[in-house]
């Protein structure tokens, strides 16, 4: 394994590993899989890149770091030569949330400062520019992210938000030295290292600035950061000899397929209108969810009743229809009961012969993963930017997309079960 990845939720675990095996036009990327958690055996040995998904974005830091440094021993144990620490390209986090910490603790662990952090993914419209984060033509703070569950994002300036968790000084290379060139940049950060910032913010608003970042970090033990940081590392890797470039594997898997979404994000809910359209949807009752008369027993119904429609269950809402139904419920409380439900009913769907599933939702997507325990997931080809099709390993493989709540064309669902069966 040359490439270790630690990331701190299930979608962009998947989202990281669509872009390392895909790599740049005509150069191919490296042969990936996801690990859900910390494996407990060694990886198999034609792994270039291994992607430990944690579920840590939003528990207690000091469990956060003790998770991501046990990902780094055991990417250590595989040889790996250089570590990413993925966040979200929207750094869902609180003002004493988990990147900080997990970021300097990773750096302490590697012995190194100057670390790049930039959560910038330009396909999507995530973009920094002077240390600010914008979704498309907003700021940050701006865009629905303010309004996000569990962390809503209220300040754009990401050096700012990111010394709120820090021990360290945070730096900042704007975007004028990341213009000049991978040069240019790996002077400025080797005289932050020097300054004694341990991790240093760096702006991008296009994919070619991702492209000089990723040339920058070659030599770099550490990088942290979302998903497009990563789209030029494979190149590193293959311009040195030690990858030869592969393509996105192509995996075909046939049976019923199910659809669980669990994210209240516009996009979502857009998603989920349009597939409403032409196939059975069952909105989950939350009242009724807490009430126990809203069941996994009961969604299994409903989507056994409607097999070879593409039904779909979901469990979403306005953010003042979800802000309410915290306040009256208890925000923890609420998102527990919502993921044990979404995690029951994904198991007893595999149980009964589900073969595809699509899910929706970063923390829902973590829930339903761990409770499927299906170890290794080969990364297939992407089913639209962030989202590739995933496979269990094995005779009779289940297929899996993860979509993170934001993610995704308005006739994602559709697309991702045709794409997990090969059409």
């Amino acid at each position: 394994m040359l490439l270790g990845v630690i990331a701190d939720d299930f979608t962009g675990a998947s989202d990281i590993g669509n872009t390392l095996a895909k790599g740049l036009p005509g150069q191919g990327g490296l042969r990936t899989a996801q690990f859900l958690g910390v494996p407990s055996t060694p990886a198999p040995d034609d792994i270039e890149a291994g992607v430990v998904a944690l579920k840590s974005r939003s528990i207690p830091a000091g469990e956060a770091v003790a998770q991501s440094l046990a990902a780094l021993k055991w990417l250590q144990a595989q040889r790996c030569r250089q570590f990413v620490f993925k966040y979200c390209s929207t750094f869902d986090s609180t003002p004493g949330g988990n990147i900080g910490p997990v970021g300097e603790a990773l750096a302490g662990a590697l012995g190194v400062k100057g670390v790049i952090a930039c959560p910038a993914f330009p396909t999507v419209g995530r973009t920094l520019y002077q240390g600010h984060l914008f979704v498309r033509d907003r700021l940050l703070n701006e865009s629905s992210l303010q309004n996000h569950p569990l962390n809503p994002m209220t300040d754009p300036d990401i050096r700012r938000w990111l010394a709120r968790q820090t021990a360290g000084p945070v730096g900042l290379v704007a975007l004028g030295t990341v213009k000049a060139g991978h040069g240019a940049l790996s002077s400025a950060l080797e005289a932050a290292g020097q300054e004694g910032q341990t991790l240093v913010i760096v702006d991008a608003v296009d994919d070619d600035d991702l492209i000089t970042i990723a040339r920058a970090a070659a030599p770099a033990p550490l990088i942290t950061g979302g998903s497009g940081i990563a789209q030029g590392l494979p190149a590193n890797f293959i311009a040195s000899g030690l990858a030869a470039g592969s393509s996105h594997v192509a995996m075909r898997v046939r049976g019923p397929e199910a659809i669980l979404a669990g994210s209240c994000s516009g996009a979502t809910r857009q998603q989920v209108e349009i597939h409403a359209r032409s196939h059975p949807v069952q909105a989950i009752e939350v009242e009724k969810v807490m009430e126990g008369t809203v069941t996994p027993e009961s969604l299994v119904a409903f989507i056994e009743s409607h097999r070879g429609q593409a039904p779909l269950v979901f469990s979403g809402g306005t953010p003042q229809e979800v802000a309410a139904l915290q306040h009256r419920f208890g925000r923890e409380q609420l998102a527990e009961t919502l993921d044990t439900l979404f995690a029951c009913t994904a198991r007893m769907l595999v149980e009964r012969g589900i073969k595809r599933l699509v899910v929706a939702g970063g923390e829902t997507s973590g829930a339903v993963v761990s409770a499927l325990d299906l170890g290794a997931l080969t990364v297939g080809g992407e089913i639209d930017p962030g989202v590739p099709a995933l496979y269990s390993q094995g005779d009779d493989p289940i297929a899996l997309a993860l979509k993170s709540g934001n993610f995704g064309s308005p006739d994602f669902f559709g697309k991702a079960l045709a794409k997990l069966e090969g059409r």
